[in-house]
């Protein structure tokens, strides 16, 4: 199908482009921008007027909770969660149910994604086999299913012996480990950020040097490895203190934060709010103030949804009880949009932490649009309003701190492949 966007504002980091442009797409693929090629006729023509053209976003962390978890979510489900927040590529952590140890299960999730014709899935490897920190998984064979890199999802390393193996191993075949920063001694029975609130609210805390002492040992071992190293959903101030400065020695290293610690402190638990039950643990007002920062500054690279759905036998518990978690991938567009007026930064870097950058971070050519380049894209409303609420989230997953909230950014259109996979009619 040969489609043309016309008359829409055209935004894509990746090339500096921040202007009106038109944009013609053949064959699942961007066929022109400005000007039709020869010969072109359209099978379809939508009308931008008032909106922003920009490739699909990229979201660094969706747990789309198959397989093991369906009573959770569907990749069904979650896949229209992803299409009406104009998300169309996506990287799944290994925690599953079996975790992604084995190439037989990436691949057949890699296949069940494909089937349902949706967003375009990478999965993240098990670093470990059974995410248990003893053994090294098949790391190459793994690569072959699909995994874009090795992780341990939210389960730490116990043994710092095993992490070198396994980042000595990944440096060797120029492989990406993804860490979450955690002290399992510090945090195990952690809930909420250690200070006043947790405090006041009698919860039992997670001190800030949970994440800063696993930074310095990842950074260590990545310094003596070479390996290529990626920090997932940084929480703290002091940990973005340790990330900037290894940047600055020139270490690989790149980082990300998730959209509930971008805007949220653990002053938003108020009475026990269990939609704020979430891993890491939201942290201080100076925390969120300096992660903010760093964002905006680029010392973090990449913005993600940790989209992690919950049911509500999960979350209508105790806060201490209730299970770590919120959906995220319909908020990340209007997430983030909300950062980057807050910060007074332009479209063209708000969307770079939400296309090109992950991307990249990925090894993945999706997140710009250039001629011959996938037509995965976003078309949406900036002067519109999301309003979240449990009606309209797509997600099997309610819960998230932001229900109640109209939210600026509307999706109106998103494509992948060339092909209407969302669309506004109103």
């Amino acid at each position: 199908m040969k489609i043309q966007l016309t008359n829409g504002h055209l935004v894509d980091p990746a090339h500096d482009i921040d202007q009106p442009q038109d944009l013609f797409i053949a064959d699942g693929k961007v066929a022109a921008i400005g000007r039709a090629p020869d010969g072109f006729v359209a099978d379809r023509s939508i009308d931008a007027s008032g909106q922003v053209v920009c490739p699909g976003l990229v979201d660094l962390s969706a747990r789309l909770r198959e397989p093991g978890f369906e009573y959770l979510a569907t990749l069904e489900s979650e896949m229209e969660a992803a299409m009406a927040g104009g998300v169309t590529s996506l990287a799944i952590p290994p925690d599953t149910d079996p975790p992604l140890d084995e190439p037989g299960l990436v691949e057949m999730l890699c296949y069940r994604a494909k089937k349902l014709n949706r967003a375009h899935v990478y999965p993240v490897g098990a670093l470990t086999e059974r995410l248990e920190g003893k053994r090294l998984s098949e790391m190459a064979e793994l690569v072959d299913a699909g995994c874009v890199a090795f992780s341990q999802a939210n389960h730490p390393i116990h043994d710092t012996q095993v992490l070198f193996c396994a980042l000595q191993y990944a440096a060797t075949f120029g492989y990406r480990v993804w860490l979450q920063p955690i002290t399992p001694h510090f945090a195990q029975e952690g809930v909420a950020h250690d200070g006043e609130v947790a405090t006041r609210l009698g919860l039992p805390g997670i001190p800030t040097a949970a994440e800063t002492i696993a930074l310095f040992s990842y950074i260590e071992l990545a310094r003596m490895t070479g390996a290529k190293l990626h920090i997932t959903r940084l929480s703290s101030a002091e940990g973005l203190a340790l990330v900037r400065a290894a940047k600055a020695e020139g270490l690989d290293i790149t980082c990300d934060v998730s959209i509930n610690h971008l805007h949220l402190s653990d002053m938003d638990i108020g009475y026990f709010n269990a939609h704020c039950r979430l891993n890491p643990p939201l942290r201080s007002q100076r925390d969120r103030d300096a992660l903010q920062s760093g964002l905006a500054e680029g010392d973090i690279d990449a913005l993600c949804s940790n989209h992690s759905p919950v049911d509500d036998d999960g979350k209508q518990l105790p806060f201490s009880e209730a299970e770590a978690g919120a959906t995220g991938l319909e908020l990340l567009l209007p997430l983030a949009l909300k950062w980057g007026q807050q910060r007074g930064l332009g479209l063209i870097d708000i969307l770079r932490r939400v296309t090109i950058n992950p991307a990249r971070i990925i090894g993945s050519k999706a997140g710009q649009l250039s001629v011959g380049s996938r037509a995965d894209i976003c078309i949406f409303d900036p002067q519109g309003e999301t309003t979240v609420n449990r009606s309209t989230l797509r997600s099997q997953g309610k819960n998230t701190p932001f229900l109640g909230l109209n939210l600026p950014g509307r999706v109106s259109y998103t494509l992948v492949e060339g092909q209407l996979m969302f669309g506004r009619i109103d």
